[in-house]
Protein backbone atom coordinates (compact mmCIF):
# COMPACT_ATOMS: atom_id res chain seq x y z
CA UNK A 1 0.00 0.00 0.00
CA UNK A 2 1.35 3.52 -0.84
CA UNK A 3 2.71 5.45 2.28
CA UNK A 4 0.32 8.23 2.11
CA UNK A 5 -2.69 6.12 1.71
CA UNK A 6 -1.96 4.07 4.77
CA UNK A 7 -0.94 7.20 6.74
CA UNK A 8 -4.49 8.61 5.79
CA UNK A 9 -5.91 5.30 6.79
CA UNK A 10 -4.56 5.09 9.79
CA UNK A 11 -5.52 8.37 11.01
CA UNK A 12 -8.95 8.77 9.50
CA UNK A 13 -9.42 5.51 11.75
CA UNK A 14 -8.13 7.43 14.42
CA UNK A 15 -11.08 10.45 13.64
CA UNK A 16 -7.54 12.54 12.50
CA UNK A 17 -7.52 14.26 9.21
CA UNK A 18 -4.24 14.02 6.98
CA UNK A 19 -3.66 17.84 7.25
CA UNK A 20 -1.15 19.19 4.44
CA UNK A 21 1.04 19.63 7.69
CA UNK A 22 1.08 16.08 8.98
CA UNK A 23 1.63 15.22 5.29
CA UNK A 24 4.82 17.37 5.41
CA UNK A 25 6.06 15.90 8.32
CA UNK A 26 5.57 12.73 6.72
CA UNK A 27 7.64 13.42 3.76
CA UNK A 28 10.78 14.79 6.17
CA UNK A 29 11.34 11.38 7.88
CA UNK A 30 10.58 9.09 5.02
CA UNK A 31 13.53 10.88 3.68
CA UNK A 32 15.47 10.73 6.43
CA UNK A 33 18.25 7.83 6.91
CA UNK A 34 18.02 8.43 10.65
CA UNK A 35 15.33 9.17 13.30
CA UNK A 36 15.01 12.92 13.81
CA UNK A 37 15.03 15.70 16.74
CA UNK A 38 12.38 18.53 16.18
CA UNK A 39 14.98 20.87 15.23
CA UNK A 40 16.06 18.86 12.37
CA UNK A 41 12.39 17.99 11.31
CA UNK A 42 11.84 22.14 11.50
CA UNK A 43 15.26 22.96 9.68
CA UNK A 44 13.87 20.57 6.89
CA UNK A 45 11.14 22.00 6.62
CA UNK A 46 10.67 25.44 7.50
CA UNK A 47 7.21 26.44 6.84
CA UNK A 48 6.25 24.29 10.01
CA UNK A 49 5.62 26.11 13.17
CA UNK A 50 6.68 24.71 16.03
CA UNK A 51 4.25 24.45 18.05
CA UNK A 52 2.25 22.63 15.12
CA UNK A 53 5.02 20.09 14.96
CA UNK A 54 4.43 19.35 18.52
CA UNK A 55 1.08 18.70 18.16
CA UNK A 56 0.80 16.84 15.32
CA UNK A 57 3.70 14.38 15.98
CA UNK A 58 1.67 13.62 19.21
CA UNK A 59 -1.61 12.81 17.06
CA UNK A 60 1.12 10.69 14.14
CA UNK A 61 2.61 9.16 17.18
CA UNK A 62 -0.74 8.22 18.80
CA UNK A 63 -2.11 6.93 15.83
CA UNK A 64 1.19 4.78 15.25
CA UNK A 65 2.12 6.72 12.36
CA UNK A 66 5.25 7.94 13.80
CA UNK A 67 7.53 6.31 16.58
CA UNK A 68 9.77 8.41 18.98
CA UNK A 69 13.31 6.99 20.02
CA UNK A 70 14.88 8.09 22.67
CA UNK A 71 18.59 9.26 22.59
CA UNK A 72 20.99 9.68 25.60
CA UNK A 73 20.57 13.33 25.26
CA UNK A 74 17.57 15.64 26.18
CA UNK A 75 15.97 15.26 22.66
CA UNK A 76 13.27 13.03 21.52
CA UNK A 77 14.00 11.48 17.85
CA UNK A 78 11.09 10.73 15.21
CA UNK A 79 10.85 8.27 12.54
CA UNK A 80 8.02 6.50 10.60
CA UNK A 81 6.83 3.43 12.39
CA UNK A 82 8.84 0.05 10.68
CA UNK A 83 5.61 -1.11 8.69
CA UNK A 84 5.46 2.01 7.19
CA UNK A 85 8.86 2.47 6.63
CA UNK A 86 9.07 -0.99 4.81
CA UNK A 87 12.29 -2.23 6.78
CA UNK A 88 13.36 -3.59 9.85
CA UNK A 89 16.54 -1.87 11.97
CA UNK A 90 17.74 -1.20 15.31
CA UNK A 91 19.53 1.84 16.64
CA UNK A 92 22.95 2.89 17.31
CA UNK A 93 22.79 5.81 20.64
CA UNK A 94 25.31 7.85 21.26
CA UNK A 95 26.12 8.15 24.69
CA UNK A 96 28.15 11.49 24.14
CA UNK A 97 26.66 13.48 22.20
CA UNK A 98 23.07 11.63 21.78
CA UNK A 99 22.82 11.25 18.20
CA UNK A 100 20.84 8.28 17.17
CA UNK A 101 22.09 6.34 13.69
CA UNK A 102 19.66 3.24 12.09
CA UNK A 103 21.27 -0.42 11.39
CA UNK A 104 20.35 -3.65 10.65
CA UNK A 105 21.32 -6.99 10.98
CA UNK A 106 21.86 -9.80 8.37
CA UNK A 107 18.95 -11.93 7.88
CA UNK A 108 20.20 -15.06 9.73
CA UNK A 109 21.21 -12.91 12.77
CA UNK A 110 17.88 -11.28 12.97
CA UNK A 111 16.56 -15.30 12.65
CA UNK A 112 18.72 -15.60 15.66
CA UNK A 113 17.65 -12.83 17.84
CA UNK A 114 14.25 -13.84 16.78
CA UNK A 115 14.63 -17.37 18.44
CA UNK A 116 16.39 -16.00 21.53
CA UNK A 117 13.77 -13.39 22.06
CA UNK A 118 11.15 -16.81 21.61
CA UNK A 119 12.34 -18.49 24.25
CA UNK A 120 12.25 -15.47 26.72
CA UNK A 121 8.70 -15.00 25.69
CA UNK A 122 7.89 -18.45 26.37
CA UNK A 123 9.51 -18.82 29.92
CA UNK A 124 7.77 -15.84 31.40
CA UNK A 125 4.20 -15.70 28.99
CA UNK A 126 5.42 -12.51 27.84
CA UNK A 127 3.16 -11.54 24.56
CA UNK A 128 5.85 -9.76 22.27
CA UNK A 129 4.49 -7.53 19.53
CA UNK A 130 7.81 -6.73 18.12
CA UNK A 131 11.42 -6.01 19.76
CA UNK A 132 13.91 -3.57 19.17
CA UNK A 133 17.34 -3.45 19.91
CA UNK A 134 19.44 -0.08 21.08
CA UNK A 135 23.10 -0.37 21.07
CA UNK A 136 24.29 2.72 23.48
CA UNK A 137 27.91 3.31 23.37
CA UNK A 138 29.90 6.84 21.93
CA UNK A 139 29.80 7.59 18.10
CA UNK A 140 33.59 7.37 16.26
CA UNK A 141 33.39 11.40 17.09
CA UNK A 142 32.91 11.28 20.55
CA UNK A 143 35.30 7.50 21.04
CA UNK A 144 37.72 10.14 20.21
Amino acid sequence: MELHTAVADRLRAGEQRYTTNRRAVVEVLEAADHPLTIPEILARRRRLAQSSLYRNLAVLEQNGVVHRVHGADDFARYELTEDLAGHHHHHLICSGCGAVADFTVPAEVEAALDGALAGVTDRTGFVTEHHRLDLVGRCRTCAG
